[in-house]
């Protein structure tokens, strides 16, 4: 996997990649990361990937983090797992 940037964000780390003829759009946040892979067919110009990350597609990204969390914190529960 080829790192191409990151793209600044204050709360998300999230970093562009070039792999297997797909952009790799990842997100992280504390242990729980969102991964992306977007064709290289479907993009005309590369330099506006970081457009598509906007900030309504950002607040569905912290939602489903807050609901990936939650689902752990269940599961760790359910099995006593600290």
């Amino acid at each position: 996997m080829r790192y191409l940037n990151d793209i600044p964000h204050p709360h998300f780390r999230i970093g562009l990649y070039a792999w297997n003829n797909k952009y790799i759009l990842k997100i992280e946040v504390g242990l729980l990361e969102q991964t992306y892979k977007i064709s290289e067919t479907d993009v005309l110009d590369p330099e506006q990937l970081p457009n598509l990350v906007d900030e309504a597609f950002l607040e569905t990204v912290a939602r489903r983090f807050a609901e990936m969390d939650a689902d752990w914190r269940a599961t760790a529960e359910r099995h006593e797992f600290d």
